[in-house]
């Protein structure tokens, strides 16, 4: 007995030991403590600190002159929208380009299309993906990571261009003042939360109609069942979707100059697109992790199951400069995203690496590249904003770039956002580009097969 309690004594040592192991000694704690108190400015910094914003704190002097508002290149000025608390820039800057595309086709007719009317749609193609993909997983286990994916965030309101593109072209379009926003569409997260309860309860559901091995009639039913208790949740919340209605087109002062004509969600975008827009565009990426001029799909990035997920060229900044000064040259916007947080003067609407010097308030150096930010979490795109302008200097070279942003007209530069090149190159991850300004080589790397992509992955979070 004593030669037992022996062994387990030890035994126990040597856990205890190998549960210290690793973990903070006060040997190391000592260490620090002394770190700290060899910097005698750090009591003035620590009193600043406390009673003031970090932001404000370490901004540059040097760098907070008045902006340059200058632009070589630039598109033509529309109204500036504002997501409110919700995360559909993306829609905001895909509706954006579509808008400026109607009126640079039609010279002077201008429209200003309903978030709230696609991004009902949105939501309830989003809550069939969710649904479908439970029922595509159902005989994995429920910790499985796909299964875990699709549990875990079974709706959002953030998205990439596919879904401006596959709504729109699946449900039409309709004018804001026919379809206005709700509170529900502006301040989307309490929505959200109910929704994805009740999606999770059918999510379960489902996965047991599945493992009780009942027909693919029955499941089909119950999806369907289910979603007709969505579709309700959205008229309620976002209201019920436009099915008819009248308009006439007016200029950008407000002067009618067409008749009142009778139209369908189909036939507005008909006459305000055009036509598809699938197949009219590439999207590519700045990812420094991957080999450039290769072609990615990111799995399950869509808005809708049937639809498009996102699919993307990896090219260098040079190449992508070049893609974006082509169309602003021809007055076509761009759909582009960015991490739009970091280093961003929001009172001035400015973004610059320089805005902020975070090391030497800290006494520390911030050293990762954008592969290695990426990498750990660090960076990716966040936000989707609408490229409008570059200014070009005497060897053609971008020296600043413009975007709409999508937070209203009151915001920054006139609801606009002024990057400086360098920080472009350092926080821009993708553009979406009209194919007649790709060349023929870029075209035929876009349709290589593409490698998958797992949605885990840290540079595909979806713009918010």
């Amino acid at each position: 007995m004593k030669k037992t309690f022996t062994i387990f004594a030890g035994v126990l040592s040597a856990l205890t030991a190998m549960a210290q192991n690793g973990g903070v000694t006060s040997q190391m704690l000592k260490q620090m403590e002394q770190q700290y108190s060899a910097h005698p400015t750090n009591k003035a910094l620590s009193n600043a600190i406390a009673a003031n914003s970090i932001d404000n704190l370490t901004k540059n002097q040097t760098n907070a002159g008045p902006v340059d508002t200058y632009f070589s290149i630039e598109t033509k000025k529309q109204s500036i929208h504002d997501q409110k608390s919700s995360g559909r820039c993306w829609m905001f800057s895909g509706l954006n380009v579509l808008r400026a595309n109607f009126a640079k086709r039609t010279d002077s007719l201008t429209v200003e299309y309903s978030h709230a009317y696609l991004f009902f749609y949105d939501q309830l193609e989003k809550s069939n993906l969710f649904l479908q993909g439970v029922i595509d997983t159902a005989k994995e286990p429920i910790d499985a990571q796909r299964v875990q994916f699709f549990f875990k965030s079974p709706i959002g309101d953030g998205g990439t261009f596919c879904g401006v593109s596959d709504l729109a072209e699946k449900y039409g379009l309709v004018p804001m003042s026919v379809q206005p926003e709700t509170y529900s569409a502006e301040s989307t997260s309490r929505m959200a939360a109910i929704l994805k309860s009740k999606l999770r309860e059918y999510g379960l559901q489902l996965r047991k109609m599945v493992a009780d091995g009942k027909s693919e009639k029955d499941i089909l039913q119950a999806k369907t069942d289910a979603l007709a208790q969505v579709y309700s949740m959205l008229c309620l919340t976002l209201g019920e979707p436009v099915k008819e209605f009248s308009y006439a087109f007016k200029d950008k002062n407000g002067k009618q100059l067409t008749a009142v004509k009778k139209y369908t969600p189909k036939k507005f975008y008909e006459e305000t697109v055009g036509g598809p827009i699938n197949g009219t565009f590439i999207m590519v990426m700045n990812d420094p992790r991957r080999p450039y001029y290769k072609t990615f799909e990111v799995e399950y990035d869509r808005h809708t199951y049937d639809g498009h997920n996102w699919k993307y060229l990896n090219l260098p900044m040079d190449d992508i400069e070049q893609l974006a000064i082509a169309s602003l040259k021809d007055g076509r916007k761009l759909y582009s995203s960015y991490d739009v947080g970091k280093q961003l003067d929001r009172k001035r609407g400015f973004a610059d690496t320089e805005n902020y010097d975070y090391g030497s308030l800290f006494n520390t150096t911030f050293g990762m590249n954008k592969a290695e930010r990426i990498s750990t979490f660090d960076s990716g795109s966040t936000h989707a904003m609408t490229l409008t302008a570059v200014d070009l200097d005497a060897n053609g070279k971008a020296r600043q770039w413009k975007v709409e942003n999508s937070w209203g007209a009151t915001w920054g530069q006139q609801g606009c956002l002024i990057m400086s090149d360098r920080w472009f190159r350092e926080y821009m991850f993708r553009l979406v580009v009209d194919k007649k300004y790709v060349s023929e080589k870029l075209q035929k790397d876009y349709e290589q097969k593409p490698t998958m992509v797992m949605p885990e992955d840290p540079l595909f979070l979806e713009d918010r």
